[in-house]
Formats: C-alpha cells, sequence, structure tokens
C-alpha cells in the first residue's frame, strides 16, 4: 500500500479535495474507488465505510445517510410559515464515496463550490446510492457536540498496558516449570508457588493493565493455601479478571532470560498452555528467550528471570 504525503488544502473544501485527487492521480497505479471523509467527523463506525464500498459495486457513487426524523419548518423572521414535509429526505454524511476515474473528471471539470462531492455527480446525471449511516458519525460543528463526543469516547474500550518483571533463583530437588510446562533440568527454580516465573510475570502485567496490583497482592506468599501451588490458577484468575471488567486480552508477550535450558524447542507449547489457560487465540500470545550474555545472576546460572507486557481492552 502507498504511503503519501500529506496535500496542501485549498481555500475552499473542494479545491481541497481536487488536490487530494490530483496526488492520488500521481500514483504509478492509482485507486478504483476513493472515498472522501469530513475531519470534523473523528467517530464513523467501520460499518458505514463498509456500507460505503458495497454500494459502489453497483453504483458511480454512494453517500451514507440517515433519515430525518424531526419535523421540519420554514421560518422567516422567527415565525413559521409553514412545514416541511420530511417524506424522502435525508441528512448526509461522509465517508462519501465514488470510482475514483469519475470523479477525478467531475471536480477537473467543474468550476465553483459545491456542498458535497456527492453534488457533481447529481449535476452530472450520474446515480448515487445512498446507505445506511449512523447517528454516531457526529459533526464536529458547535461546541454541545464535543460534549456528545465525549460521552461517545467514554462508551469506547480503551487500550491499557501493563509490565510484568520477577526472578526466582535456581533450587535443586524441585521440577523446572515455566509458561506452565515443566521443562527437563537438573535443577527447578524456588519459590513458594511452583516458581513458574513466566507465569508470574505474566500475572504481574496482566494485573498491572488493570491496575489491581501484583501477583502477591491476590496470592500473599505468606498463606500457606498457595503453598506448592501450580501457578496454572494464578493465570486463570487474571483472565477472569480481565472478563469480569468486561475487557479482552489483545496480546501479552513474555520474555524468559537465563542460559539454560534452552527455551526455542519448548516455546509453542508454552504458547498453547498460556492460550489455553487465558481462553484466548494463540496468536495472541508470544514467548522467547534471550541470555544476559553470562552476565549477572543469569549469566551465572543462579536463576531464571523473566519480563511481560500485556495489553487488554477495558470499558
Amino acid at each position: 500500500m502507498a504511503c503519501l504525503a500529506p496535500v496542501a488544502g485549498g481555500r475552499e473544501r473542494q479545491d481541497s479535495v481536487r488536490a487530494g485527487l490530483e496526488a492520488l492521480a500521481q500514483l504509478p497505479e492509482p485507486p478504483d474507488l476513493v472515498l472522501v471523509h469530513d475531519g470534523a467527523r473523528p467517530y464513523v463506525p467501520a460499518e458505514v465505510i463498509t456500507n460505503v464500498i458495497e454500494a459502489l459495486k453497483a453504483q458511480p457513487g454512494a453517500i451514507p445517510a440517515v433519515p430525518v426524523a424531526d419535523t421540519l419548518k420554514r421560518a422567516r423572521d422567527g415565525l413559521i410559515e409553514s412545514t416541511v414535509s420530511r417524506d424522502s429526505l435525508y441528512r448526509a454524511q461522509t465517508p462519501q464515496g465514488f470510482h475514483f476515474p469519475l470523479l477525478l473528471a467531475l471536480h477537473r471539470d467543474h468550476e465553483g463550490p459545491v456542498t458535497d462531492d456527492a453534488a457533481l455527480l447529481e449535476q452530472a446525471g450520474h446515480p448515487v446510492a445512498l446507505v445506511r449511516g449512523a447517528e454516531d458519525n457526529i459533526k464536529l460543528t458547535l461546541p454541545e457536540d464535543l460534549v456528545r463526543l465525549e460521552r461517545l469516547l467514554g462508551s469506547m474500550p480503551l487500550p491499557r498496558t501493563g509490565l510484568g518483571y520477577d526472578v526466582h533463583a535456581f533450587e535443586a530437588g524441585r521440577p523446572l516449570i515455566l509458561c506452565g510446562i515443566t521443562i527437563p533440568h537438573d535443577r527447578g527454580l524456588a519459590g513458594h508457588s511452583d516458581a513458574d516465573v513466566g507465569i508470574h510475570t505474566l500475572c504481574d502485567a496482566i494485573y498491572g493493565a488493570l491496575a489491581e496490583g501484583d501477583i502477591g497482592r491476590h496470592f500473599p506468599p505468606s498463606d500457606n493455601e498457595w503453598k506448592d501451588m501450580d501457578s496454572a490458577r494464578f493465570l486463570v484468575h487474571a483472565g477472569e479478571r480481565i472478563r469480569q471488567r468486561g475487557g479482552m486480552l489483545i496480546n501479552a508477550d513474555v520474555t524468559l532470560i537465563c542460559e539454560r535450558p534452552k527455551i526455542g524447542p519448548h516455546a509453542q507449547a508454552m504458547r498453547e498452555r498460556l492460550a489455553s489457560l487465558l481462553q484466548v487465540e494463540i496468536d495472541r500470545i508470544s514467548v522467547k528467550a534471550t541470555t544476559s550474555e553470562r552476565l549477572g545472576f543469569t549469566g551465572r546460572e543462579e536463576g531464571i528471570a523473566a519480563t511481560a507486557v500485556a495489553t487488554v481492552l477495558l470499558p
């Protein structure tokens, strides 16, 4: 997909649109379709765009619109002259879609202002389809429109990101469990639970994104209930907290830091296990590893460190 530099606008709206069309015309392969959208409409729903593009399969132009619901009055000097029938009346919105060659030619041939690009097709006798718009596709014109936009944005799920970091020392006589998978190794990790450093740091990342503290807040190491506990239970709890808050895990990225064992052969199984515990698709989970180039406690093989980043959508 080509990425164009910003194009300077013109004195009138039509001049700005023509400048954009001319820039597209300079591409090695100009587009077949073009959508023209008002920057003053920052909350256009995706389905409105889809409706416009779908209509262009059958017509040279299409615009989203919503029926006029209010009674209309014609007035003069603050007094009503007559009632205007609202039958067949619509409020036009954007983005408006067109076959690119046609819209470019009409802009090049037209002089004088037009209120929207659909008017060019109308004047030239080309049909323009009306598709379903959306009441939320508001145009910011008056100060009170900003208040409505703020209400709409307040209902949108927003991304929140948390960071986790954890360290566990090696200890003889314990199994090595990383990201829910038992790994063959001569030592395990020391800890109150099963010391799964991968799951612990991922839990911290999720709790951080939720602004709910860390794993110790939910499962205190001073509580014998969690002694030698399978850390899978902790991650299941973290996933449940996302859903209870009405959210969704977008992605999680875990990095294990150690010289040994080699993580690569087990990374796929780890991803599958974490995805299963969190009840998400595996393509939302990443597990990778690195060394510290023989530096520090991980370089001396005294233990394993882990970091994690998790992004969730919350209302």
